[in-house]
């Protein structure tokens, strides 16, 4: 059983939108380009998390966790990277022993970079390896093998990074539960001391934006595996890698004991986390508890911050029944799941008017009571969301 899941209180997301090409499946905040503006954006973020931390009155506060996400980082000059960092060692106070996490694509032009990152002050690498088949990453629109993410890792391990994540996709269009079990086996054998695997979801709901994968799904070109078989893929997964020591604490996470996700454990237990860079969403909470998204367009978000101004596309103010949601939400997605009791007091809600769902939960065996808190199991994993609806 996981439960030690020390998380960041307060955090700085860095957003690098550019990619070399765009994955068919990504939603994120992502620019294919074959120029990179590298020093015209690293001035908008040194620019951008000035005005931010002004805005916000978060100047000087302590920060625990930094990451470094896209698009594809690696493709940031590693001068850059450590301008940015230093830029926040001077607004910030960086806490001792702080996880500094730099998303890198598996390439090897961009291994050739991590022991530059690492001297930049980047401790943590992330690697989107998505999977070691071959017809797996062709689906996906991967441009690197599984060789070549081999030799990634240890070209991470030379550069001095005793920190490697690695993550990966199942549940993809002519994938087999065996193709799966042996990615979960080629990625422990590698011996990353944090792992994850997350099912391919195309549902326009879920989407940021309308990616190629699912234009293709939706005309019938690709097919996506039976929800059964996806779950047992999820499972063959679970089982590896807890054969091979690494212990489950999220729905799609995995770490060896001292090696979670300290930035994204933030995200699960309501910590604040400042956000810069094209389409970076950040929250923070003064006298009232916001959330800001910037533009999404790479070009737009460098005009704004270039213009002076402050480079949102929305702000909202969060009621304390929506932060409630997401709290309940988020925390059942951790093995060590959530203090029902405590966060229905700090958002002003009624745990007994849960009580009868709560019971029902637990008789049906998709949920546990845990020192008081409120856990799934792994049945309930398997209809997380469904149950967080339930509980509101």
């Amino acid at each position: 059983m996981y439960t030690g899941l020390e998380a960041a209180r307060f955090g700085v997301y860095v957003h690098f939108p550019y990619c070399l090409s765009k994955c068919p499946y990504c939603d994120f905040a992502s620019t294919a380009a074959k120029q990179i503006p590298d020093e015209r954006y690293t001035q908008a973020i040194l620019a951008e998390l000035s005005r931010r931390l002004e805005a916000h009155g978060a100047a000087g506060r302590e920060v625990t966790s930094i990451f470094i996400g896209g698009g594809t980082p690696s493709l940031w000059a590693p001068r850059s990277v450590a301008k940015v960092l230093d830029a926040i060692g001077q607004q910030l106070r960086v806490a001792s022993g702080c996880e500094v996490t730099l998303e890198a694509n598996p390439g090897a032009s961009d291994a050739e970079r991590f022991s530059d990152y690492r001297r930049a002050g980047v401790n943590r690498l992330s690697m989107g390896v998505q999977s070691f088949e071959a017809s797996t990453l062709a689906t996906l629109g991967r441009a690197h093998d599984g060789a070549t993410a081999k030799r990634a890792f240890d070209a991470a391990r030379r550069a001095g990074f005793d920190n490697v994540s690695m993550d990966f996709i199942y549940g993809v269009h002519g994938q087999t539960e065996a193709q799966v079990e042996s990615d979960a086996r080629a990625a422990v054998g590698l011996g990353s001391e944090h792992l994850s695997a997350y099912a391919l979801t195309l549902d326009k709901a879920s989407l940021a934006e309308d990616v190629p994968l699912a234009k293709q799904l939706a005309r019938g070109e690709v097919h996506l595996p039976p929800d059964e078989t996806v779950v047992r893929m999820q499972r063959l997964v679970r089982d590896v890698f807890a054969g091979a020591g690494l212990q489950r604490y999220e729905i799609s996470n995995y770490a060896k004991p001292g090696f979670h996700s300290r930035h994204n454990a933030l995200y699960w237990t309501g910590g604040e986390y400042l956000a810069v860079g094209t389409g970076a969403t950040g929250f923070v909470r003064g006298a009232e508890a916001v959330r800001y998204s910037n533009q999404r367009s790479a070009d737009r978000y460098l005009a704004e911050v270039e213009a002076g101004r402050v480079p949102e596309a929305s702000r909202e103010v969060l009621t304390p029944f929506e932060l409630f949601e997401e709290r309940v939400a988020m925390g059942l997605r951790l093995v060590n799941g959530v203090d029902l009791e405590a966060v229905c007091r700090e958002f002003g809600q009624s745990a007994e008017a849960r009580g009868q769902t709560v019971r029902h939960l637990v008789h049906a065996r998709l949920a546990e009571r845990r020192e008081g808190r409120l856990a799934l199991t792994d049945a309930g994993f398997d209809v997380h969301s469904a149950i967080a609806a339930r509980l509101m």
